[in-house]
């Protein structure tokens, strides 16, 4: 039934093609996934006779408790769907958001981890000689594990197996939350690894030679491996064994217990590599290990600071984001030996995945460092995962042709006289490149990691054309980041009585200063549900695409045009139409529908008088949304151009830019 607390003929239907990742990941979300979160203690349809109402909507109304769950989970896959058909990192962040407040909590305690990442690599990754996205590279890598997740038996099997998990809704649940925080999550060590390499980049350390310079590493690193009582007293009565002082320790025991065996090695001796990754990253070829700084800033956030609950799907977790970069490749496993045994699902699922996906994912990543921009990149990629299949044909800009058919004719001249010359390099292409065994070194590199002999896995590569325009990228530049920081104030400002007076008097950004009035708005951000949080989230969202529209930008950096203080009339009606046209195409997605509802009972019925009366299906055109706008009174349609003005006040503050327009130049 997929959503079983909402009418789902309301719902919009995903015509995706079997086999897609599109489609499976939309089918493990809306079906797999039935009864996601839910309290079995309440009612779990609409037809049930005893309808509690304790879950939240806005402020002070209340719906049934499951509803609001499968609202949730209905945002989920709105948002999942929206991130693949763009790849935006403004749409990444709603993915983000949805995990966190889903399954940890507050996005408010966590934010910083994962902001951090993208504020690194934006700014400072352009000092490195090669580096690429990992913002959206690991929501795409989440994605990734859910296809898979969904469309193979053999892993499905093994994950239900190694967890003594019999029901498949059940079992999709407990991998959904578990490997969302190992996939999630897996890169927000970067900020460390970085100024490593920003060091090695200035002196043009790279290859082969990166002992040749100086290097960082870290010491007093006890303040973030160490493990407070109240904690390690959790793992103690979790794991039965003794207590662990430091997460060097907790990881070091883990990783023996399950992987020692095979790969013989102690826990003594992976406890002394723990110990040395931060501290000597000379012993491990000069490279500083992100992985070891993820794993234990994750730790130390969620169960040290937080609280959360300690369970062993979650340790199993942050050891799976330990091992995925050099940990296992070269310090277990040794892969590119002859003793290499690839890692086997059963070992440790959620490990086995996040190598595998990470492997996988390397398409429509932006490119910051200076050799990382030269090189040829897949910008996409279409998969088949058919009868427990991976088919994944990576798709390279079809105007990059001329490059790729000069290396395909030197290769093949290679082939023919190999005698005093190089194998033909065209960085990464070549990578991919299916030689003469009928396999790629990319696929041979996989295969090497993890144990794929029960998949039916190929890469092959294509051309496609560019698409300039399906990322709906603007000339407008903000730091997205502070887009939770625009949702609370889009929010706060609807029930704050000093609002309308700053705003007439022009004094938005000096009320905006006002510590209580900035905690007053956050305390009631975080008393609705997601479904409103992620609407003021997506209100912030439009605004850049709202100024192209104007005729207008936003920069951080002064430019010889036209300064903005104030909107025109003209220019509010035309953001007004195209916040209700937003408006009216999000209810759409989220299953509401026009109606007259009952009093107090708009959340429950999902209807809403200001839709489109007689509408018959999911997209609304401009033609339709102007229609309706229309008819709308003026105090109705005022709600819709009336956020976008406090957007003014907001981008100057919180993110120090101004807006201007073209033709005030």
């Amino acid at each position: 039934m997929a959503y079983t607390m909402l009418n789902n003929k309301t719902i919009r239907s995903r015509n995706y093609l079997p086999g897609t990742l599109e489609f499976e990941v939309n089918f493990f979300i809306r079906e797999r996934c039935e009864g996601l979160r839910f309290d079995k203690l309440k009612a779990k349809s609409r037809d049930d006779s005893q309808m509690d109402f304790d879950g939240i909507s806005l402020e002070n109304v209340k719906i049934p408790l499951n509803m609001e769950k499968d609202i949730d989970r209905l945002c989920f896959e709105n948002a999942i769907d929206c991130f693949i058909k763009s790849g935006k990192k403004e749409d990444a962040f709603n993915i983000y958001f949805c995990y966190l407040e889903m399954f940890v909590g507050d996005y408010d305690k966590t934010r910083r981890m994962i902001e951090l990442l993208s504020e690194f690599e934006a700014n400072g990754s352009g000092l490195l000689m090669k580096h690429r996205d990992h913002y959206s590279h690991s929501v795409y890598v989440f994605i990734l594990g859910l296809a898979i997740f969904e469309s193979n038996s053999i892993f499905r099997a093994s994950y239900k197996k190694y967890y003594n998990i019999d029901d498949e809704h059940e079992a999709a649940s407990h991998y959904l939350k578990y490997w969302g925080l190992t996939s999630l999550f897996h890169d927000i060590g970067y900020p460390f690894e970085l100024p490593f390499e920003q060091v090695c980049s200035y002196f043009e350390v790279d290859g082969d030679n990166r002992n040749t310079g100086p290097f960082v590493s870290y010491n007093d690193i006890g303040k973030i491996t160490a493990i407070n009582e109240n904690t390690w007293r959790k793992i103690s009565e979790l794991l039965k064994v003794k207590e662990f002082t430091s997460t060097d320790e907790l990881f070091a025991y883990i990783l023996a217990d399950k992987l020692g065996l095979t790969y013989d090695f102690t826990e003594s001796g992976m406890l002394q590599i723990l110990q040395d990754k931060p501290i000597h990253p000379d012993k491990f070829n000069h490279f500083m290990d992100h992985a070891y700084f993820s794993a234990t800033v994750l730790f130390n956030k969620l169960f040290c600071e937080l609280e959360l609950g300690l369970d062993i799907p979650y340790l199993d977790a942050l050891t799976a984001i330990l091992m995925h970069n050099s940990l296992y490749k070269f310090s277990i496993a040794n892969y590119k030996s002859d003793k290499n045994k690839p890692f086997k699902s059963d070992l440790h699922p959620l490990a086995y995945m996040l190598m595998l996906c990470d492997e996988l994912q390397c398409w429509d990543r932006i490119a910051y460092g200076r050799n990382s921009k030269r090189e040829l990149h897949p910008m996409g990629c279409t998969f088949d995962f058919s009868n427990n299949g991976i088919r994944a044909v990576y798709q390279y800009d079809a105007r990059e042709v001329s490059k790729i058919n000069l290396f395909k004719d030197e290769y093949i001249e290679y082939l023919q006289d190999s005698s005093n010359r190089k194998v033909p390099n065209l960085k990464a292409y070549s990578e991919m490149y299916i030689k003469h065994n009928k396999k790629s070194n990319f696929q041979e590199d996989i295969e090497k990691i993890v144990d794929l002999n029960e998949i039916a896995f190929s890469i092959e590569t294509g051309l496609k054309e560019r698409d300039n325009n399906a990322r709906h990228s603007y000339i407008s530049d903000s730091n997205f980041i502070n887009l939770y920081n625009f949702a609370i104030v889009l929010h706060g400002r609807w029930k704050n009585k000093d609002w309308k007076y700053a705003k007439e008097y022009g004094q938005e950004e000096i009320l905006l200063k006002d510590d209580s009035i900035i905690k007053e708005f956050i305390n009631g951000f975080k008393g609705i549900s997601l479904e409103y949080k992620l609407s003021n989230i997506n209100q912030a969202k439009s605004f850049a695409k709202y100024m192209d529209e104007i005729g207008c930008f936003y920069k951080d950096k002064p430019v010889d045009y036209e300064l903005v203080e104030r909107f025109t009339d003209d220019e509010l009606i035309k953001i007004g139409f195209l916040e209700h046209q937003r408006w009216l195409q999000e209810h759409y997605d989220m299953g509401w529908t026009y109606g007259i509802p009952k009093d107090g009972k708009r959340e429950f019925e999902r209807r809403h008088n200001a839709m489109i009366p007689d509408f018959v299906g999911f997209d609304v055109s401009k033609e339709i949304a102007m229609k309706n706008y229309e008819r709308l009174d003026k105090a109705t349609q005022d709600l819709d151009k009336e956020p976008m003005e406090c957007m003014l006040s907001m981008l100057r503050m919180f993110d120090g830019l101004r807006i201007y327009r073209f033709y005030g130049k």
